[in-house]
């Protein structure tokens, strides 16, 4: 009864009468990826009508990944998407002027890591020193490596690192090919246990528990769209936060929605894969204590000083050119309840 009523009384503040924006106002939104259970608050807020209340009509694609998402925000083509607040950062480094900001944090925690099967005898981070890792090259987990390794006192160039496809790295790590493979936690986890490997003979080496304090996936928009069209960012986020809540009630009935987008998924894997995001990224302990949505100013500047160096970015973005609280909800609204 208590759970119920107070996601009533967070229903009546979001679904108060929005003011200025007007209906029907057309968004774009960019996933950071395919139709998958990590992103289905916005499936949520499309089904139950959360975005038609706040007047929008919103048209929600997938993409080929958090860069892409990025770019299509930044050319305009797309209004509003979701995406590795990283690849925000690396963006702006390479333009003169902010094109794409950050409004919501859903990610509070990333899901970078590396990976590797327990059978290799790789323990400890100094097990790693002669070994070889696999990865994407555009995979962020692996591009920071070195970062990382130096960060915990690993020599980078005792690694051996070579590029993979991304469909070929669980294969490869399985085949012996490579003794430690990089990605996003849920989903190297969830490709492994599709392939038959019992997770927990798996050893997780995640990025946010050795001292990388990044943050992971937001909503995003363009700088365009944001002083045009104010009053709908607002509204988007207002819906996005209904949803989240909807989600954290009931995750696994959201995580159907997205296999009415994506009819070849194996929904009782997306409903792991959700689990998981849930439980490592997005309902941290911080979140849990202040609510999501929100950011540390402090803590993303450090983010993007670790950032910067690791990838020897030309240009180091402020935290203002790249986030802005300006269109969340009150705190109250966004307090989640366990």
């Amino acid at each position: 009864m208590l759970r119920r009523q107070v996601l009533g009384a967070v229903g009546g503040l979001l679904l108060a009468p929005t003011v200025g924006v007007r209906a029907a106002t057309d968004i774009r939104f960019a996933l950071d990826w395919e139709f998958q259970g990590p992103n289905v608050p916005f499936l949520i807020a499309e089904v139950r009508g959360y975005f038609e209340a706040e007047g929008l009509a919103v048209r929600i694609d997938h993409s080929t990944g958090s860069a892409d998402a990025v770019t299509r925000v930044a050319s305009g083509v797309y209004q509003m998407g979701f995406a590795d607040i990283n690849r925000v950062i690396e963006f702006s480094a390479t333009h003169p002027r902010p094109l794409v900001k950050a409004v919501m944090m859903i990610y509070d925690a990333p899901p970078f890591g590396i990976y590797a099967l327990k059978s290799s005898g790789i323990r400890t981070l100094a097990d790693l020193a002669g070994r070889t890792l696999g990865g994407p090259a555009d995979d962020i987990s692996f591009r920071l490596f070195p970062a990382f390794a130096m960060h915990e006192g690993v020599d980078p160039a005792s690694v051996t690192r070579i590029e993979i496809e991304e469909s070929q790295c669980e294969a490869k790590l399985l085949s012996g090919e490579v003794d430690l493979v990089s990605g996003y936690y849920f989903s190297v986890m969830m490709n492994l246990q599709r392939m038959g490997v019992d997770t927990r003979d798996v050893m997780v080496i995640l990025y946010k528990d050795h001292g990388l304090d990044f943050y992971g996936k937001a909503v995003i928009a363009s700088d365009r769209f944001i002083a045009e069209q104010p009053d709908a960012v607002a509204a988007f986020n207002r819906a996005v936060t209904r949803a989240m809540h909807d989600l954290v009630a009931d995750p696994y009935g959201a995580a159907e929605m997205v296999q009415a987008r994506n009819p070849e998924i194996d929904i009782e894997l997306e409903k792991q894969r959700l689990a998981l995001a849930l439980a490592v990224n997005i309902l941290t302990t911080r979140v849990w204590d202040g609510g999501f949505g929100e950011i540390d100013p402090e803590r993303l500047a450090r983010s993007i000083d670790q950032l910067a160096g690791a990838l020897s970015l030309d240009r180091k973005p402020s935290v203002a050119s790249i986030w802005t609280a300006a269109f969340l909800p009150e705190a109250r609204a966004r307090k989640l309840v366990q």
